[in-house]
This record gives structure tokens, sequence and C-alpha cells, in this order.
């Protein structure tokens, strides 16, 4: 018998028996190794990456220069807590990081371990330099799985099931989805809309939008509309929260997705590929809003830990040595145009969109009304699986298939991972 087979389904055994089934595995496999935009499991198969830990590994798996400045901190220092005393990493990656949002406007950075931290201490900032309460979100929209991230999760299930009653004085406005007909104008008249009958503009602490969706479904908020997004909070004094977790660090095309538009957000959350895998996370935005909270309301045991710390900023200079940026927008393109074609062939795929190395394809129904589809979906993935290609899925309907392959791909990776696709569709569509 096949020792690694047996190791593989004895492992998934004991995953079924030892961990909780709230938390789902997108592919029944157990990885044993990675590098770059490649993985293996246990059995030895390899497979294509094009998930990167959920957005997590825009440098690819184990990175040299990341591995290389985490075994230098580990003999140095691996925790202290910040709260107990400084230490240079974190020093330095606040600096970094509030330069790379603000330019030359002061701005701060606070770090701590998860995406979803980030996004709470964000809002905790926000009531605290505004004194009010209230804030809005977007439907659609994902902000993490705590309480208060759930109440701000535009989407009932599956994050919401019965955990409630959730976080009070959360309101929620629908996102602009041009391809189901929702424009940015009849967004923002629905936001208006909701100040004028739910909750005053002078009560609202925050607004927190993601600028391009991505457990929603790959929805980039058209510039136009993030535009006047800032000038409404600039009108009301309301904090503008731009949630950078899954777009920041290169996967649109530019190092945060905000920069698409123009404008300046006066907070910025970031996580996933901050770390290059390492969990760490962080809020970044203007002194003034930054300072608000006061002495000890911040904090976190783990936050900004040191191992983390020096693999983000060995992340940071490698972004720049590699120019990973440029290289993520030639990916996208390529991968783009790769699925424009495979759209043309199978007109199930309702809609490509891109932006960036950001990429998705929405899977429908053969019907009049571009019904979605979440088993199409589902058999995709799983026949992509069979190929060599591992991706997952997002949408408010789960009929949404994202890339989120690591920037440091090459083009035969995205050629190979289209063959694969190309294949998968046609034993499901064709045979």
């Amino acid at each position: 018998m096949n020792s690694k087979v047996d190791e593989a389904h004895h492992l998934l055994r004991q995953r079924d028996q030892f961990v909780p089934r709230g938390i789902v595995n997108a592919h029944p496999l157990v990885i044993d190794r990675a590098q770059g935009s490649e993985l293996w499991d246990v059995d030895g198969k390899r497979y294509l990456d094009f998930v990167g830990g959920i957005g997590v590994l825009n440098i690819g798996h184990n990175h040299p220069n990341v591995v290389k400045a985490v075994q230098g901190q580990l003999s140095k220092i691996t925790h202290a807590c910040f709260q107990v005393a400084a230490y240079q990493p974190y020093i330095e990656l606040a600096k970094r990081l509030s330069q790379m949002v603000g330019g030359e406007v002061a701005h701060k950075a606070v770090l701590f371990t998860s995406g979803a931290e980030a996004v709470e201490n964000a809002i905790k900032i926000a009531r605290a330099h505004t004194n009010r309460s209230a804030v809005i979100a977007f439907r659609g929209g994902f902000h993490g799985r705590t309480l208060l991230g759930t109440t701000l999760t535009g989407m009932s299930q599956p994050y919401k099931q019965n955990f409630g009653p959730f976080a009070p004085e959360i309101f929620h406005t629908p996102y602009p989805n041009e391809y189901r007909g929702f424009s940015s104008d009849m967004a923002l008249a629905a936001l208006n809309e909701l100040l004028a009958t739910q909750v005053a503009a002078d009560r609202v602490a925050a607004i927190i939008i993601e600028p391009v969706q991505g457990d929603g479904g790959f929805l980039a908020a058209p510039v136009a509309f993030l535009k006047a997004l800032r000038k409404l909070t600039e009108q009301h004094g309301i904090v503008l929260i731009l949630d950078e977790i899954q777009t920041g660090f290169g996967r649109t095309g530019k190092m945060f997705g905000f920069q698409h538009a123009g404008i300046q957000p006066d907070l910025v959350t970031v996580a996933k590929s901050l770390a290059g895998g390492f969990p760490l996370s962080g809020v970044v935005g203007r002194a003034e809003i930054m300072d608000a909270p006061l002495p000890g309301g911040l904090g976190g045991t783990y936050g900004g830990n040191a191992l983390a710390c020096a693999a983000a900023l060995a992340v940071i200079d490698t972004y720049a040595e590699e120019k990973l940026v440029e290289r993520g927008q030639v990916l996208g393109d390529r991968l783009r145009d790769g699925l424009l074609r495979l759209q043309a062939r199978y007109p199930r795929i309702g809609d490509v969109r891109a932006t960036g190395f950001m990429v998705a394809i929405e899977l429908i129904k053969a019907d009049a009304e571009r019904s979605p589809d979440a088993d199409l979906t589902q058999q995709l993935i799983d026949q992509a699986r069979v190929g060599g290609l591992l991706v997952i899925k997002c949408g408010v309907y789960r009929n949404v298939m994202r890339f989120l392959a690591p920037l440091v791909t090459t083009e035969a990776q995205i050629d190979e991972a289209l063959e694969i696709l190309d294949g998968a569709l046609a034993r499901i569509l064709i045979a």
C-alpha cells in the first residue's frame, strides 16, 4: 500500500475527529511543503497555488528574503510585547507604513495580529476621534469574524448564522455592482437615503469600505464613487476607513487599492500580505486621528511580534527590489486576457473582472437573468484541483471564482493554470 496516501487519509480522519466542523477546508488536502506559487501535498502531488493563503502570499511561499530576515531576528528576540518595551523592528515598520500610506503628511501606525483586530481597532480610533458611535459599512463587504467584524460584514451566510445579537449602531448600504446594473449613482443615492432615514451624518464616526470587495466577489469600487465618498465624509467630519487587508501590497496593480482613485483615506487597515505569511496587521492613519485614544486604549499581547515585523520589513524591501507591484499588473493582464478567451468559448462565465492581479470570474446559469450558479462554481473548483490548480470561491451567492496567485508567479504558470481551467470547463460543460 502507498504509505503516503495512508498518511493523508489518516491525517484527514484526525482532522475530522479533532477539528470542529465550523472551520472548513476549501480542498480535502494536507499540505507538506510550498515554494513560490507551488505547493505539494503529503501524497507528493504538485499544485499551482492560486489562493496564496487567501491573499496572504503576494510575495510567494518561503521567499528567501523573508526566510533570511526571520532567521536573523530569531536569534535576537522573538517576543517581548511592545506594551512592555519597544523594539526596533516594530518602530521601523511603523515608520515605513506611515510613509507608504501618508507620504509627506504626518501619519502613525499601530500593529496587531489579525485583520479583524485591525478593523476593530480602526473603529475604536474613529470613535475616539469623533466622539460618535455609528459606523456605515457596505453590503457584500467582509471585515472579519469577530463579533464586530461579523457585524460589519455585509453577508448573512456563512458568517452570521445564529451568532447574534450583533454589535449595535452598524448600518449597511449597497455597494456598486455594474455587472448587476447597480451604478455608483444608485449606491450614492442609497447612502444618502440611509443618512436621511436611519442615522444622521453627525452621529456617524466612520464609513468603512474595501476598494475592491474581496469575499464579496472582487467587485471594484468605481473611481467616481470613491471620490464622492471621500467628499461626503470630509463634508460631515466622518472618518473614511479603507480596508486594504486583501487589496493591499500590490494585489490591485498599485501598492494600495485606494491609490487608483487618487484619494487619501483617514485610516487604512493592513494585514494578509504585509508579512509574507506571518500573522501581522495594522492600522495606519493621520497622526491626529491615530492619537485620539488615550494611553492604554490600544494594544494586544502579540501585536507587532518581532518576527512578523522583521518579515514585513523584508517584504517591503523585496517589493522595491523585484518591482512586484509592476509585475502584478503584467500578470493580471495576462490572466485576464486568457479568461476572456475562455469566456468567449464558455458563456457560463458571465463576467471576467480584474483590478491588477486581483482577478475573478462570475459563473452563471444559462438563463436570461444570468442567475448566480454556485453549483457550477464548486464543480469547477473541484475539477481544477483534479488538474492541479487550487482556487477558491467568493461572492454573496458563492458563484465567483477568485484568483490570488502570488506576484512572483511566472507567465508559464499563468498559461498552465488557464490550460487546467479550460480542461475543467470542458469536462463539466461539454462532456
